[in-house]
Protein backbone atom coordinates (compact mmCIF):
# COMPACT_ATOMS: atom_id res chain seq x y z
CA UNK A 1 0.00 0.00 0.00
CA UNK A 2 0.96 3.64 -0.40
CA UNK A 3 -0.14 6.54 1.77
CA UNK A 4 1.00 9.49 -0.35
CA UNK A 5 1.95 10.41 -3.89
CA UNK A 6 3.63 13.20 -5.82
CA UNK A 7 2.24 15.45 -8.54
CA UNK A 8 4.86 16.74 -10.98
CA UNK A 9 4.17 20.39 -11.86
CA UNK A 10 5.61 22.85 -14.33
CA UNK A 11 8.09 25.03 -12.39
CA UNK A 12 6.33 28.22 -11.30
CA UNK A 13 2.86 26.68 -11.23
CA UNK A 14 3.14 24.21 -8.35
CA UNK A 15 1.14 26.41 -5.95
CA UNK A 16 -1.69 26.67 -8.52
CA UNK A 17 -1.66 22.89 -8.95
CA UNK A 18 -1.90 22.53 -5.15
CA UNK A 19 -4.94 24.81 -5.18
CA UNK A 20 -6.51 22.69 -7.92
CA UNK A 21 -5.88 19.48 -5.93
CA UNK A 22 -7.46 20.97 -2.79
CA UNK A 23 -10.48 22.19 -4.77
CA UNK A 24 -10.88 18.66 -6.16
CA UNK A 25 -11.12 17.28 -2.63
CA UNK A 26 -7.65 15.77 -2.19
CA UNK A 27 -6.22 15.72 1.35
CA UNK A 28 -2.77 16.44 2.79
CA UNK A 29 -1.82 18.69 -0.13
CA UNK A 30 1.59 20.35 0.27
CA UNK A 31 3.88 22.24 -2.13
CA UNK A 32 7.45 20.88 -2.20
CA UNK A 33 10.38 21.44 -4.59
CA UNK A 34 9.35 20.17 -8.02
CA UNK A 35 5.66 19.69 -7.37
CA UNK A 36 3.00 18.77 -4.87
CA UNK A 37 2.64 15.92 -2.36
CA UNK A 38 -0.82 14.51 -1.68
CA UNK A 39 -2.04 12.03 0.93
CA UNK A 40 -3.92 8.99 -0.31
CA UNK A 41 -3.77 5.46 -1.65
CA UNK A 42 -4.30 3.88 -5.05
CA UNK A 43 -7.87 5.14 -5.63
CA UNK A 44 -6.64 8.72 -5.09
CA UNK A 45 -3.77 8.09 -7.51
CA UNK A 46 -6.24 6.93 -10.18
CA UNK A 47 -8.46 9.94 -9.56
CA UNK A 48 -5.53 12.37 -9.70
CA UNK A 49 -4.54 11.05 -13.14
CA UNK A 50 -8.12 11.17 -14.34
CA UNK A 51 -9.25 14.54 -12.95
CA UNK A 52 -6.38 16.97 -12.32
CA UNK A 53 -5.88 19.26 -15.30
CA UNK A 54 -2.55 20.75 -14.22
CA UNK A 55 -0.44 17.75 -13.17
CA UNK A 56 2.27 16.69 -15.62
CA UNK A 57 2.41 13.18 -14.14
CA UNK A 58 1.60 11.33 -10.91
CA UNK A 59 4.35 9.41 -9.09
CA UNK A 60 3.52 6.85 -6.38
CA UNK A 61 6.33 6.67 -3.82
CA UNK A 62 6.76 3.03 -2.81
CA UNK A 63 10.04 3.01 -0.85
CA UNK A 64 12.56 5.29 0.82
CA UNK A 65 15.80 4.23 2.50
CA UNK A 66 19.47 5.16 2.98
CA UNK A 67 21.94 3.63 0.54
CA UNK A 68 25.64 4.38 0.88
CA UNK A 69 26.91 1.84 -1.66
CA UNK A 70 25.58 -0.43 -4.42
CA UNK A 71 25.50 -3.57 -2.27
CA UNK A 72 23.27 -1.75 0.21
CA UNK A 73 21.03 -0.51 -2.63
CA UNK A 74 20.81 -4.08 -3.94
CA UNK A 75 19.86 -5.52 -0.53
CA UNK A 76 17.30 -2.87 0.37
CA UNK A 77 15.66 -2.68 -3.04
CA UNK A 78 14.93 -6.43 -2.77
CA UNK A 79 12.84 -5.71 0.36
CA UNK A 80 10.40 -3.58 -1.66
CA UNK A 81 7.09 -5.39 -2.16
CA UNK A 82 7.57 -5.74 -5.90
CA UNK A 83 5.35 -8.84 -6.00
CA UNK A 84 2.45 -6.83 -4.59
CA UNK A 85 2.90 -4.08 -7.19
CA UNK A 86 4.18 -5.50 -10.46
CA UNK A 87 2.88 -8.22 -12.76
CA UNK A 88 5.41 -10.73 -14.07
CA UNK A 89 3.94 -10.41 -17.59
CA UNK A 90 4.38 -6.60 -17.80
CA UNK A 91 7.90 -5.31 -18.62
CA UNK A 92 9.33 -2.34 -16.70
CA UNK A 93 11.94 0.31 -17.30
CA UNK A 94 14.12 1.61 -14.46
CA UNK A 95 15.42 5.20 -14.56
CA UNK A 96 17.89 6.38 -11.91
CA UNK A 97 19.39 9.74 -10.96
CA UNK A 98 22.15 10.34 -8.41
CA UNK A 99 22.98 13.68 -6.80
CA UNK A 100 25.40 14.49 -3.97
CA UNK A 101 25.59 10.80 -3.05
CA UNK A 102 28.23 8.13 -2.51
CA UNK A 103 26.43 6.15 -5.21
CA UNK A 104 27.21 8.32 -8.19
CA UNK A 105 26.82 5.97 -11.17
CA UNK A 106 23.16 6.16 -12.20
CA UNK A 107 23.37 3.28 -14.69
CA UNK A 108 24.81 0.94 -12.07
CA UNK A 109 22.07 2.00 -9.62
CA UNK A 110 19.39 1.29 -12.22
CA UNK A 111 20.89 -2.13 -12.96
CA UNK A 112 20.75 -3.13 -9.27
CA UNK A 113 17.06 -2.28 -9.04
CA UNK A 114 16.35 -4.00 -12.37
CA UNK A 115 18.00 -7.16 -11.05
CA UNK A 116 15.96 -6.97 -7.82
CA UNK A 117 12.73 -6.71 -9.83
CA UNK A 118 13.67 -9.48 -12.24
CA UNK A 119 14.71 -11.90 -9.49
CA UNK A 120 11.78 -11.22 -7.13
CA UNK A 121 8.90 -10.84 -9.61
CA UNK A 122 10.17 -12.21 -12.90
CA UNK A 123 9.23 -9.09 -14.84
CA UNK A 124 11.42 -8.32 -17.83
CA UNK A 125 13.04 -4.93 -18.39
CA UNK A 126 12.69 -3.07 -21.69
CA UNK A 127 13.41 0.42 -22.98
CA UNK A 128 9.84 0.77 -24.29
CA UNK A 129 8.13 -0.82 -21.26
CA UNK A 130 4.67 0.48 -20.28
CA UNK A 131 5.77 0.91 -16.64
CA UNK A 132 8.62 3.08 -15.37
CA UNK A 133 10.27 2.75 -11.97
CA UNK A 134 12.06 5.95 -10.96
CA UNK A 135 15.02 5.72 -8.56
CA UNK A 136 16.26 8.99 -7.09
CA UNK A 137 19.33 9.02 -4.85
CA UNK A 138 20.04 12.39 -3.26
CA UNK A 139 22.32 12.93 -0.25
CA UNK A 140 22.44 9.11 0.04
CA UNK A 141 18.66 8.91 0.46
CA UNK A 142 17.07 6.59 -2.12
CA UNK A 143 13.46 7.22 -3.12
CA UNK A 144 11.76 4.69 -5.39
CA UNK A 145 8.59 5.72 -7.22
CA UNK A 146 6.28 4.27 -9.83
CA UNK A 147 5.23 6.53 -12.70
CA UNK A 148 1.50 5.88 -12.67
CA UNK A 149 0.72 8.14 -15.65
CA UNK A 150 2.75 6.78 -18.54
CA UNK A 151 2.58 9.39 -21.28
CA UNK A 152 2.66 12.96 -19.95
CA UNK A 153 -0.78 14.01 -18.74
CA UNK A 154 -0.90 16.97 -21.13
CA UNK A 155 -1.68 14.35 -23.80
CA UNK A 156 -5.43 14.21 -23.33
CA UNK A 157 -5.93 12.31 -26.58
CA UNK A 158 -7.89 14.97 -28.46
CA UNK A 159 -5.41 17.51 -29.83
CA UNK A 160 -4.10 15.89 -32.99
CA UNK A 161 -3.47 19.27 -34.65
CA UNK A 162 -0.78 21.18 -32.73
CA UNK A 163 0.34 24.10 -34.92
CA UNK A 164 3.74 25.79 -34.82
CA UNK A 165 4.28 26.49 -31.12
CA UNK A 166 1.68 24.56 -29.13
CA UNK A 167 0.74 25.38 -25.55
CA UNK A 168 0.62 22.28 -23.37
CA UNK A 169 -2.84 21.55 -22.00
CA UNK A 170 -1.55 21.27 -18.42
CA UNK A 171 0.03 24.73 -18.62
CA UNK A 172 -3.06 26.26 -20.24
CA UNK A 173 -5.31 24.84 -17.52
CA UNK A 174 -3.15 26.19 -14.68
CA UNK A 175 -2.84 29.62 -16.34
CA UNK A 176 -6.64 29.77 -16.63
CA UNK A 177 -6.97 28.86 -12.95
CA UNK A 178 -4.36 31.47 -12.04
CA UNK A 179 -6.49 34.07 -13.86
CA UNK A 180 -9.52 33.07 -11.79
CA UNK A 181 -11.36 31.20 -14.53
CA UNK A 182 -14.07 29.00 -13.00
CA UNK A 183 -16.06 27.92 -16.06
CA UNK A 184 -18.72 30.62 -15.89
CA UNK A 185 -16.91 33.44 -17.72
CA UNK A 186 -16.75 34.19 -21.42
CA UNK A 187 -13.27 33.49 -22.79
CA UNK A 188 -11.60 34.97 -25.90
CA UNK A 189 -8.24 33.94 -27.37
CA UNK A 190 -7.33 36.17 -30.35
CA UNK A 191 -4.25 34.09 -31.31
CA UNK A 192 -5.66 30.67 -30.57
CA UNK A 193 -3.38 28.42 -32.65
CA UNK A 194 -4.52 24.85 -32.00
CA UNK A 195 -7.15 26.11 -29.56
CA UNK A 196 -5.68 24.82 -26.28
CA UNK A 197 -6.95 27.63 -24.01
CA UNK A 198 -10.42 27.44 -25.56
CA UNK A 199 -10.62 23.65 -25.28
CA UNK A 200 -9.46 23.63 -21.65
CA UNK A 201 -11.94 26.39 -20.74
CA UNK A 202 -14.84 24.55 -22.38
CA UNK A 203 -13.90 21.29 -20.65
CA UNK A 204 -13.68 23.02 -17.27
CA UNK A 205 -17.09 24.60 -17.83
CA UNK A 206 -18.60 21.22 -18.80
CA UNK A 207 -16.98 19.34 -15.92
CA UNK A 208 -15.26 16.94 -18.33
CA UNK A 209 -12.45 14.85 -16.83
CA UNK A 210 -9.22 15.55 -18.76
CA UNK A 211 -8.13 11.90 -18.72
CA UNK A 212 -11.49 10.47 -19.77
CA UNK A 213 -10.32 9.17 -23.16
CA UNK A 214 -6.75 8.00 -22.51
CA UNK A 215 -4.92 5.10 -20.91
CA UNK A 216 -2.60 5.25 -17.90
CA UNK A 217 0.43 3.26 -16.74
CA UNK A 218 -1.29 2.28 -13.46
CA UNK A 219 -3.67 0.08 -15.45
CA UNK A 220 -0.71 -2.32 -15.84
CA UNK A 221 -0.09 -2.61 -12.09
CA UNK A 222 -1.15 -5.51 -9.90
CA UNK A 223 -2.97 -3.00 -7.66
CA UNK A 224 -5.32 -1.86 -10.44
CA UNK A 225 -9.05 -2.47 -9.96
CA UNK A 226 -10.79 -1.91 -13.29
CA UNK A 227 -14.28 -1.86 -11.79
CA UNK A 228 -13.37 0.69 -9.09
CA UNK A 229 -11.63 2.87 -11.68
CA UNK A 230 -14.65 2.74 -14.01
CA UNK A 231 -16.79 4.07 -11.15
CA UNK A 232 -14.54 7.15 -10.92
CA UNK A 233 -15.43 8.17 -14.46
CA UNK A 234 -18.25 10.69 -14.42
CA UNK A 235 -20.71 11.82 -17.05
CA UNK A 236 -20.94 15.63 -16.75
CA UNK A 237 -24.33 17.03 -15.84
CA UNK A 238 -23.75 20.54 -17.19
CA UNK A 239 -23.93 21.74 -20.78
CA UNK A 240 -22.21 25.11 -21.31
CA UNK A 241 -23.51 27.72 -23.69
CA UNK A 242 -21.48 29.09 -26.59
CA UNK A 243 -19.06 31.42 -24.81
CA UNK A 244 -15.55 30.30 -25.79
CA UNK A 245 -14.16 32.15 -28.80
CA UNK A 246 -10.86 31.59 -30.57
CA UNK A 247 -9.53 33.35 -33.63
CA UNK A 248 -6.32 33.25 -35.64
CA UNK A 249 -5.13 34.78 -38.90
CA UNK A 250 -4.08 31.30 -40.09
CA UNK A 251 -6.94 29.36 -41.69
CA UNK A 252 -5.12 26.08 -41.04
CA UNK A 253 -5.03 26.84 -37.31
CA UNK A 254 -8.76 27.64 -37.30
CA UNK A 255 -9.57 24.36 -39.05
CA UNK A 256 -7.22 22.39 -36.80
CA UNK A 257 -8.61 23.94 -33.62
CA UNK A 258 -12.17 23.15 -34.73
CA UNK A 259 -11.18 19.54 -35.39
CA UNK A 260 -9.53 19.32 -31.95
CA UNK A 261 -12.70 20.69 -30.32
CA UNK A 262 -14.79 18.13 -32.21
CA UNK A 263 -12.63 15.24 -30.96
CA UNK A 264 -12.84 16.62 -27.40
CA UNK A 265 -16.62 16.80 -27.61
CA UNK A 266 -16.81 20.54 -26.92
CA UNK A 267 -17.22 21.98 -30.42
CA UNK A 268 -20.81 23.05 -29.70
CA UNK A 269 -19.62 25.51 -27.04
CA UNK A 270 -16.66 26.94 -29.00
CA UNK A 271 -16.36 29.17 -32.03
CA UNK A 272 -13.20 29.54 -34.10
CA UNK A 273 -12.85 32.24 -36.78
CA UNK A 274 -10.15 33.39 -39.14
CA UNK A 275 -9.39 37.05 -38.48
CA UNK A 276 -6.43 39.35 -37.74
CA UNK A 277 -6.15 40.99 -34.33
CA UNK A 278 -7.29 44.33 -35.80
CA UNK A 279 -10.71 42.80 -36.65
CA UNK A 280 -11.33 41.49 -33.15
CA UNK A 281 -14.61 42.52 -31.49
CA UNK A 282 -16.28 41.35 -28.26
CA UNK A 283 -18.82 38.51 -28.63
CA UNK A 284 -22.29 39.93 -29.03
CA UNK A 285 -24.76 39.66 -26.16
CA UNK A 286 -22.26 38.39 -23.58
CA UNK A 287 -20.86 40.24 -20.54
CA UNK A 288 -17.14 41.10 -20.33
CA UNK A 289 -15.03 38.09 -19.40
CA UNK A 290 -11.44 36.97 -19.84
CA UNK A 291 -9.02 37.37 -22.72
CA UNK A 292 -6.03 35.03 -22.71
CA UNK A 293 -3.37 35.16 -25.38
CA UNK A 294 0.00 33.52 -26.02
CA UNK A 295 1.44 35.72 -28.81
CA UNK A 296 4.61 34.92 -30.78
CA UNK A 297 7.77 35.67 -28.80
CA UNK A 298 10.35 35.94 -31.56
CA UNK A 299 12.44 33.20 -29.96
CA UNK A 300 10.17 30.56 -31.49
CA UNK A 301 8.13 32.23 -34.22
CA UNK A 302 8.83 35.41 -36.14
CA UNK A 303 11.40 38.16 -36.08
CA UNK A 304 11.33 40.08 -32.78
CA UNK A 305 11.60 43.46 -34.52
CA UNK A 306 8.44 42.75 -36.51
CA UNK A 307 6.56 41.68 -33.39
CA UNK A 308 6.48 45.16 -31.83
CA UNK A 309 3.82 46.19 -34.35
CA UNK A 310 1.81 43.04 -33.62
CA UNK A 311 1.82 43.65 -29.85
CA UNK A 312 0.98 47.30 -30.48
CA UNK A 313 -2.00 46.39 -32.67
CA UNK A 314 -3.20 43.86 -30.07
CA UNK A 315 -2.98 46.42 -27.27
CA UNK A 316 -4.75 49.12 -29.31
CA UNK A 317 -7.65 46.81 -30.27
CA UNK A 318 -8.14 45.53 -26.73
CA UNK A 319 -7.96 48.99 -25.16
CA UNK A 320 -10.51 50.43 -27.59
CA UNK A 321 -13.04 47.58 -27.76
CA UNK A 322 -12.74 45.40 -24.65
CA UNK A 323 -13.28 47.80 -21.77
CA UNK A 324 -14.18 45.90 -18.61
CA UNK A 325 -12.49 42.66 -19.69
CA UNK A 326 -9.59 41.02 -17.84
CA UNK A 327 -6.48 40.16 -19.86
CA UNK A 328 -3.84 37.49 -19.36
CA UNK A 329 -0.88 37.66 -21.76
CA UNK A 330 1.87 35.00 -21.79
CA UNK A 331 5.31 36.22 -22.84
CA UNK A 332 8.97 36.07 -21.76
CA UNK A 333 9.71 39.47 -23.32
CA UNK A 334 8.90 42.51 -21.16
CA UNK A 335 9.86 44.81 -24.02
CA UNK A 336 7.25 43.34 -26.35
CA UNK A 337 4.63 43.42 -23.59
CA UNK A 338 5.38 47.09 -22.99
CA UNK A 339 4.78 47.73 -26.71
CA UNK A 340 1.16 46.66 -26.19
CA UNK A 341 0.66 49.92 -24.25
CA UNK A 342 -1.52 48.30 -21.58
CA UNK A 343 -1.26 48.45 -17.80
CA UNK A 344 -0.23 44.88 -17.03
CA UNK A 345 1.39 43.36 -13.95
CA UNK A 346 3.82 40.44 -14.01
CA UNK A 347 2.52 37.41 -12.10
CA UNK A 348 5.22 35.79 -9.97
CA UNK A 349 6.90 33.37 -10.10
CA UNK A 350 7.87 32.94 -13.75
CA UNK A 351 6.70 29.77 -15.51
CA UNK A 352 8.98 27.24 -17.18
CA UNK A 353 7.50 26.62 -20.62
CA UNK A 354 9.58 24.12 -22.56
CA UNK A 355 12.81 25.47 -21.09
CA UNK A 356 11.88 29.14 -21.56
CA UNK A 357 10.97 31.22 -18.51
CA UNK A 358 7.77 33.05 -19.38
CA UNK A 359 5.56 35.41 -17.41
CA UNK A 360 1.79 35.68 -17.19
CA UNK A 361 1.04 39.41 -17.46
CA UNK A 362 -2.39 40.33 -16.08
CA UNK A 363 -4.53 43.44 -15.99
CA UNK A 364 -8.03 44.87 -16.34
CA UNK A 365 -8.84 46.80 -19.49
Amino acid sequence: MIDSFFLVAAPGLDAILADEARAAGFQGVSVVPGGVTVAGGWPEVWRANLELRGATRVLARIAEFRAMHLAQLDKRSRKVDWAGLLRPDVPVRVEATCHKSKIYHHKAAAQRVETAIRETVGAATAADAPLTVKVRIEDDLCTISLDTSGESLHKRGHKQFTGKAPMRETLAALILLQMGFDGTQTLVDPMCGSGTFILEAAEIAAGLQPGRDRAFAFQNLKTFDAKAFAELKKTPATTPALRFFGSDRDQGAVQGATANATRAGVVGWCQFDRKPVSDLIPPEGLPPGLIVVNPPWGARIGDRKLLFALYGALGKTLAERFRGWKLGLVSPDAGLVKAAGLSLTATEPAIDMGGTRVTLWQGSL
